[in-house]
């Protein structure tokens, strides 16, 4: 059978978008290099603007029966355990129309997996793809076997080390120079108390710690994220469990009670790409990380790559042909005009955050300070992320003000 579109990749972002093009009448073969379809890793925030896309394409009940709903997310100082600022994610879920939802990684991956299954997607597996080239009429694609799949289009979702990629812009990830331990265990291997209806984000020195539920409270995700001496030095190997040691040694003691149960067999160095407003190169387009992998502190790497094949399969129905071709130059010109743009901005703010986050000393006193002055129900800093996924560049929101550290009142702070 051929295909109206090839999908390379069959994480998150391919998946998704597979279904979405599905959805609008395309036959799509998605190509993934392992030898089967999955996910790795463990627990992943889900915003309004995704839940949203989920919901449009039936998949949120489901999706629900899966995750938590919490009711708050909490922002605490990693150091003396204070409270600094909370989202009420209930009033967010009003405010927004949508809710903010907590679910194993490969919970969801699952769920476009199935989706795709339903949707009758060609799914295979073990193919590696070396290679991209335009045709008159399409482009194809070169298997590391020799073997040559052509499509009118071709979507690249083929990740931080994306080949096709190499295509456009001649760069190489950024590191941070931070690294994630991460760990799903069952909540009975907790010892301490911890309050599942919340998603907790500790903010400290050079290092942060989440934590919140999944599979119904069944499981407790955590997440410590610390910079790396090892990595700052030069070193090839960093981000050892010693290091993790001795980043939170002097963390709050409920911060300290959750790092032995970190996975210590594995861990995640943190990079990123600087962003690039060019995504298409004739009939191949890049998609999710392979475009703009993003840090992690907002929460957005996998929504964005959702929200990219919502956004291209929405154009896809908007532009056919008499015939009810679809006019892809012009669909991925639409693409690359809104896409682009948005991730630039929270690719950037990511890193902005990051730094937030990680303050010490008198910022980190005028970070508190600023958090604590700043209303529960005051969204002015999610408005621009948590609403509508803009499908022209005229319905991006602005972004949020950026208020000075050095604004910060002292005089009261505790």
């Amino acid at each position: 059978m051929s295909a109206d579109a090839i999908v390379v990749g069959g994480g998150i972002g391919g998946l998704s978008t597979a279904y979405a093009l599905s959805r609008q009448g395309l036959r799509v073969r998605v190509l993934e290099q392992a030898k089967e379809f999955g996910e790795v890793g463990a627990g992943i925030q889900i915003a309004p603007n995704c839940t949203r896309i989920l919901h449009e394409y039936g998949l949120l009940d489901e999706a629900k029966s899966l995750g938590v709903l919490p009711t708050s997310m909490v922002m605490r100082d990693a150091v003396d355990g204070t409270e600094l600022t909370r989202l009420d994610l209930v009033d967010l879920e009003r405010t927004y129309g949508f809710p903010y939802m907590v679910i194993h990684r490969s919970d969801l991956h699952g769920l476009f997996l199935r989706a795709c299954q339903r949707a009758g997607v060609d799914l295979r597996t073990d193919q590696r793809v070396v290679g991209y080239t335009n045709t008159a009429d399409g482009a194809r694609v070169q298997l590391a076997d020799g073997r040559v799949e052509e499509a009118p289009v071709v979507i690249a979702a083929d990740g931080l080390h994306s080949v096709a990629r190499t295509l456009l812009v001649n760069d190489e990830p950024v590191s941070s120079a931070y690294v994630a331990y991460r760990a799903a265990v069952p909540i009975a291997q907790v010892e301490r108390e911890v309050d599942l209806s919340e998603v907790v984000v500790h903010v400290g020195p050079g290092c942060h710690f989440v934590h919140y539920g999944l599979r119904g409270g069944e499981m407790l995700n955590q997440v410590a994220v610390f910079r790396s001496p090892k990595a700052l030095a030069g070193e090839e190997d960093w981000g050892t469990p010693d290091e993790l040691d001795e980043a939170f040694d002097r963390t709050s003691a409920e911060v300290r009670e959750g790092i032995p149960l970190m996975w210590r067999d594995r861990w995640w160095r943190m990079y990123d790409r600087d962003p690039v407003m060019t995504w298409v190169h004739g009939r191949i387009a890049l998609l999710g990380d392979a475009a703009h992998p993003p840090l992690q502190y907002m929460a957005q790497g996998a929504i964005m790559a959702i929200e990219d094949g919502w956004v291209l399969a929405e154009h896809v129905g908007r532009r056919r042909t008499e015939t009810g071709a679809v006019d892809w130059p012009t669909v991925l010109a639409a693409y690359e005009a809104v896409r682009p743009e948005h991730c630039r901005r929270v690719v950037l703010t990511a890193r902005a955050w990051g730094e937030l986050w990680h303050l010490d000393g008198e910022q980190r006193l005028q970070r508190n300070a600023l958090l604590r002055a700043r209303d529960t129900h005051d969204y002015t800093y999610t408005d621009w992320i948590y609403g509508p996924t803009a499908l022209t560049p005229d319905q991006e929101p602005p972004m949020y003000p950026v208020v000075p550290l050095g604004s910060a009142d002292l005089v009261d702070a505790p």
